[in-house]
């Protein structure tokens, strides 16, 4: 039996399961390989502030169903944190802590950006190992992420009331689910939840042809239209014009033109926070183009609250054990990935920077157009 020393944090958004992990980890390593645990507060500024709890049984009972993380959480960088209005780079203090406490593995709970800063402090020689958490389903390197089934309940969910108001009311409602970058959440959503039209980041959408789906169906005679679209999703136009300031800016990086570099990001950085995402401005250009009165729904964080579902509390607890296998192995630099229903040892450095995003062949897209569902690029 090991006598491992073994600390936890979460770090980046709080989503339903953390709690489950948490305890996942530290019950097995407890009471499987005799491994003393601790959790810092607060992600990695808890860890530089060396704020933290010592863990035993008392402490992990209960949490289970618990939504959030009873560690807090915050999006702190190792290498780029803010410290008296500075931004400094902490990682020697949070490795100074790492020692302190004798730890022999450091458990990053997160998303891509976690798996980032994880990695940084791998290099820096630390045991590390995380596990995939995110509503949005985008960590590559696993089949899912722990927090993505409830948040696509309460998406469902929220699709299935506003049906009724939709349809008393003869309306539009464009119903705003989160993702940036990626269109798990509004795709599962948006199908499950029977949405008329589904936007999403890797299908750029054409305006015209978003209002003629709408449109279709008045003339079929049903008075009404529900529209998810994700935060990040994206027109035609604006993509083509984002693409163009892209391929301006990797020209100017290659030919080390540091003026024009500093004035194509921040012009490429205005244009994105203006066309991705205005979801109000998106209803505003359906009403005109349709003559139907359209409402906005923006879910927002409701998503990432609440009781995690059973799935959720399955996965987070069986990646949470076999991350402590894995420590008693001593495999490190790795995330505990969901491989059907197995888990698999990722190395961090072949997902660090990477995106899990939806592919243009996928079956939940191809499951959306044969039941007639509109993804506004083409007519269906």
């Amino acid at each position: 039996m090991s006598n491992k020393h073994i600390g936890i944090l979460t770090a980046g958004g709080d989503c339903p399961g953390l709690n489950a992990a948490i305890r996942g980890i530290g019950k097995a390593a407890m009471n499987l390989y005799n491994m003393q645990v601790i959790g810092f507060y607060d992600g990695f500024r808890g860890l530089m502030e060396n704020r933290y709890v010592r863990m035993d049984g008392n402490f992990l009972s209960g949490i289970l169903t618990l939504g959030g993380t009873i560690l807090g959480t915050g999006r702190d960088k190792p290498d780029k944190m803010q410290i008296g209005g500075k931004i400094m780079d902490m990682t020697d203090v949070i490795v100074e802590n790492y020692f302190k406490h004798h730890l022999d593995c450091l458990v990053c709970l997160g998303g891509g950006g976690t798996q980032k800063n994880a990695f940084t402090l791998t290099n820096k020689g630390l045991n590390i190992i995380t596990l995939p958490k995110t509503i949005d389903n985008d960590v590559s390197g696993t089949d899912v992420t722990f927090g993505f089934d409830t948040a696509l309940g309460i998406a469902i969910d929220a699709l299935d009331r506003l049906h009724s108001t939709a349809s008393s009311h003869h309306r539009i409602i464009v119903v705003e689910i989160m993702g940036h970058n990626t269109g798990w959440l509004t795709l599962g959503a948006g199908i499950s939840g029977g949405a008329d039209v589904i936007l999403i980041p890797e299908i750029p959408y054409d305006i015209e042809i978003v209002s003629e789906s709408i449109l279709q169906r008045k003339r079929a005679g049903k008075h009404f239209s529900i529209i998810a679209v994700a935060e990040g999703a994206i027109s035609v136009e604006a993509a083509k014009k984002i693409e163009m300031l892209e391929e301006r800016l990797e020209k100017a990086i290659k030919d080390n033109n540091k003026e024009e570099k500093k004035k194509l990001k921040a012009e490429l950085k205005d244009y994105k926070s203006k066309a991705i995402g205005d979801t109000i401005e998106l209803a505003s250009e359906l009403e005109k183009l349709t003559m139907i009165e359209s409402r906005v729904t923006i879910l927002g964080h409701l998503q990432r609250g609440g009781i995690p579902s059973a799935a959720d509390r399955l996965l987070a607890t069986r990646l949470g054990t076999a991350c402590a296998s894995f420590i008693d192995q001593g495999n490190f630099g790795i995330m505990v990935g969901a491989k059907g229903e197995g888990v698999e040892a990722v190395p961090l450095k072949d997902i660090v920077g990477k995106r899990k995003s939806v592919p243009l062949d996928h079956p939940w897209i191809k499951s959306a157009r044969s039941v007639g569902t509109g993804l506004g690029d083409c007519m269906v």
